[in-house]
């Protein structure tokens, strides 16, 4: 055997390996991690309600934990936590997005007027810029976007013949996930005993990565669901208060842009901004004004509301959300890009409590 195939063959994959998995329970902890990730991928289609409902009693835990600490017994803490989720799903379906529905249909129903307005003010760039743009680029760029409307237009209509099937999905949602949240959260010791019964005995380094993944998932999703509202609340206020158009759709279109940090940001710009212009021009006073209340908004955020309420969540740097969002986005589609921060903040806990070689806490209690 050469020198290079000992290499490769004996030292060299055998520290890997010790480095990754230097005792029994980090193997039995990544088997664990392994058969979860297949399993999950597998059925995500089948038992995406049980995710989602796994995903919102864990949301709902970190209050019902607060009214234990009050001397709250866990029983009415349940009940009352789940009824405040209740009310909250009602104000949702019953109030919010009968209104957010109907401002999208009225801005649908005048993308003609702003798509009109849009081409008079392009067919002047060559008048005004003529050493910068030609007639002929104009043409061509009006001609590339009419085709791609067109496109969009023939997908929506494509959709819409599955608008049954999804309407009974939503259906399906709207009474499951409920349901299951309210079992979830009374039920929950008797439902962690016996999944435990299936865990290996010997499991402190599991029980290890938990406690690092409950404090940073945690904290993240809890943050992220305040940071949602808030930003919603003060946008709509806002807004109304300036006159803008469609304030609560944008406002709604705000709250939901912090979940997709950077890329968020980035497209709630386009509907705030053009609605603004379309309903004022550039040259008034308004338009200025929403533009430096949209900057007002999002400065507060950044340096107010993100410092304070994930003081204590991991820190993920631009590239790895980036790149959260398109892995687990191709995997799952809406609710990949969804859940692509908490999952990420999930691989970096683990890899964060996971032992290696030079740990001082690599034998202690295992």
């Amino acid at each position: 055997m050469s020198t290079k195939a000992r290499f490769v063959n004996t030292p060299f994959l055998q520290d890997f390996i010790k480095y990754f998995l230097p005792n029994s329970q980090a193997v039995a902890l990544a088997i664990i991690l392994v058969v979860s990730f297949v399993l999950i991928y597998s059925l995500s289609d089948l038992l995406m309600p049980v995710f989602v409902s796994i995903v919102m009693a864990y949301l709902l835990e970190g209050l019902i934990g607060k009214a234990e600490k009050l001397k709250m017994p866990r029983l009415p803490a349940v009940y009352l936590v789940f009824s405040i989720f209740m009310a909250c799903l009602g104000f949702l379906l019953f109030y919010l997005m009968p209104i957010v529905s109907q401002q999208a249909v009225e801005l649908v129903q005048h993308i003609p007027e702003i798509i009109s307005s849009a081409q008079t003010g392009i067919l002047r760039l060559p008048e005004i810029y003529p050493t910068w743009v030609s007639e002929s680029k104009i043409q061509q760029m009006m001609f590339a976007v009419q085709r791609e409307l067109l496109t969009y237009g023939q997908n929506v209509l494509s959709l819409s013949a599955a608008s049954v099937v999804g309407l009974v999905s939503v259906m399906i949602y709207l009474f499951l996930v409920p349901m299951m949240v309210f079992f979830l959260l009374k039920d929950k010791q008797l439902l962690v005993t016996w999944f435990l019964q299936f865990m290996p005995r010997d499991r402190h380094l599991t029980e290890r990565v938990w406690e690092e993944v409950d404090m940073q998932i945690g904290n993240y999703v809890r943050g992220k669901f305040s940071e949602v509202f808030i930003l919603w609340a003060i946008s709509y206020v806002t807004y109304a208060a300036m006159g803008l158009n469609y304030a609560m759709l944008l406002a709604v279109l705000m709250g939901l842009s912090v979940v997709i940090p950077y890329v968020g940001a980035t497209l709630v710009t386009f509907p705030v901004l053009g609605v603004a212009y379309f309903q004022w021009g550039l040259g008034g006073d308004e338009f200025m004004y929403i533009l430096i209340a949209y900057s007002i908004i999002q400065a507060l955020d950044g340096v107010v509301l993100v410092p304070v309420l994930f003081s204590e969540a991991v820190n993920l740097h631009a590239i790895a959300i980036i790149v959260a969002i398109l892995f687990f986005g191709g995997l799952w589609g809406f609710w990949g890009v969804f859940l692509a921060i908490p999952l990420a903040t999930v691989v970096k806990a683990v890899l964060t409590a996971w032992p290696r070689i030079g740990d001082k806490n690599l034998d202690a209690g295992y």
